[in-house]
């Protein structure tokens, strides 16, 4: 959690978005509180998004139940802007036959990088951020990242007591205060 990103224990900002795939209706991470949120940024054009992010966003959402853990794709275009259309994702989404939500990053007006990912100041893609049930980043990584390890973090977040701030800081003065 270097290079100015949020750090953990940070509020995740809100996805900011120009079109979503495989949902019904926009997603906001505010209203996915009490889910751990694991938020897969790639690029269709990008080999190691195609060989470690997107495979293992597909593991993790085969793998957790969607009332514990939601998975959803970025698609941050930030190189080959004009090659990259919503029929191109959907084609990509169909032939790796992703079944999670996936969000097109909205594009950014002053600059290459799209918005979300100038937000969580994604260095590249694939990107993998955690974000647990009250909303607050855990972890913010780049590339790679080992599949055991990940399934072990989101495990121990799925775990977590989700438990209001106020709620617990009441309970500390509390507990201080006897």
């Amino acid at each position: 959690m270097t290079n100015g990103s949020p750090q953990a224990c940070d509020q995740a900002p809100e996805l900011v978005v120009h079109t979503w795939f495989n949902t019904d209706q926009p997603l906001l991470l505010s209203g996915l509180r009490g889910r751990v949120i694991v938020l897969v940024a790639f690029q269709v054009l990008c080999p190691n998004s195609t060989a470690h992010g997107v495979s293992q966003a597909k593991r993790i959402f085969d793998t957790f139940s969607p009332d514990d853990v939601c998975v959803i794709g970025l698609h941050a275009t930030f190189e080959h802007h004009d090659a990259i259309s919503a029929a191109v994702i959907k084609a990509f989404m169909h032939e790796y036959r992703l079944k999670f939500p996936i969000a097109l990053d909205q594009p950014n007006a002053t600059g290459p990088i799209p918005l979300t990912m100038e937000r969580y100041k994604m260095r590249g893609t694939p990107s993998l951020i955690l974000i647990d049930k009250l909303g607050f980043v855990r972890k913010h990584a780049f590339g790679a990242v080992d599949d055991l390890r990940i399934g072990a973090e989101i495990g121990a977040l799925t775990q977590e007591v989700a438990m209001p701030m106020p709620t617990l800081l009441h309970g500390i003065a509390r507990s201080s205060a006897a």
